[in-house]
């Protein structure tokens, strides 16, 4: 019996292995608008890098280190983090091991290595805002600041880090209860940003019909370009694009990194 136990073995981990590379297999990808992010124009030079992909505008001191959300192509936040790069905080945008930022914690190390910047700040969309927490916790030393682009921070964070949480009050994914339960980590100054009519990928007039994984128009987004972050089609049947529109305008306070989006709301977070 323990032979045949044994035999079962190799079986179920080819099984566990396959259905990983299924599941990671299936993610949002960028669609033609996010490629055409990633073009340098006379604002931003975009190119490709070891850990994925620098946005580089006018800033010479600031930078921020970009954690994308699970299961979606880095690149398809370029035109988000185009504009900010124009505005003023170069962006590196990093690539995560099957799409999942839960294998890449510690992959801002090799971006800091790089140096070129005399401030650094962090961030992430959803589990990727988790994981920027995560990797802030165990560095808040090297960074000037946190934003938490529809995320929650699993780990206590210190009085010295600035942190920015940024949701849209139709957000269908975002686990209010637990981000509720996270603002007694967050020792530091805490601002919280709310998208009116936004949902989990998108602002109050970004995206397209399919966002926020599947829940459509009735999360309150129209087809357009402006917002914080949108998705592309995600139909059943049909290829996954996203896009993370270009009119977003991001503002960054010298204290740290404080996100204001033109179409959202800001407050102290209490």
């Amino acid at each position: 019996m323990k032979r045949i136990g044994k035999r079962w073995i190799p079986a179920a981990l080819l099984a566990l292995a396959a259905a990983f590379w299924l599941y990671t297999a299936d993610y949002y990808r960028a669609d033609e608008a996010a490629k055409a992010a990633l073009v340098s124009d006379g604002a931003v030079a975009v190119s490709r890098t070891d850990y994925g992909w620098l946005f580089d505008g006018p800033s010479g001191e600031r930078a921020l280190i970009f954690y994308p959300g699970a299961k979606v192509e880095e690149t398809a936040y370029a035109p988000f983090l185009h504009t900010l790069a124009a505005q003023g905080v170069d962006v590196c945008l990093v690539r995560m091991p099957f799409h999942l930022a839960v294998f890449g914690i510690n992959r801002a190390d090799a971006v800091i290595r790089c140096g070129g910047y005399s401030h650094w700040s962090i961030g992430g969309h959803s589990l990727g805002g988790a994981m920027a927490a995560r990797y802030a916790a165990d560095h808040e030393e090297a960074l000037d600041g946190l934003v938490l682009c529809a995320a929650y921070s699993p780990s206590a964070l210190g009085e010295a880090l600035p942190v920015t949480v940024v949701y849209g009050t139709e957000d269908g994914v975002l686990n209010r209860e637990r981000l509720k339960k996270s603002r007694p980590l967050l020792s530091g100054p805490v601002e919280e940003c709310v998208s009116a009519g936004g949902n989990h990928a998108q602002g109050p007039d970004g995206g397209r019909p399919g966002a926020d994984f599947r829940r459509g128009a009735a999360a309150g987004g129209r087809e357009g370009d402006r917002g914080c972050l949108a998705y592309g089609d995600s139909s059943p049947g049909r290829r996954k694009s996203v896009t993370f529109p270009r009119r977003t305008s991001v503002a960054f306070s010298s204290a740290g990194v404080s996100s204001r989006l033109m179409t959202t709301s800001s407050r102290p977070w209490k």
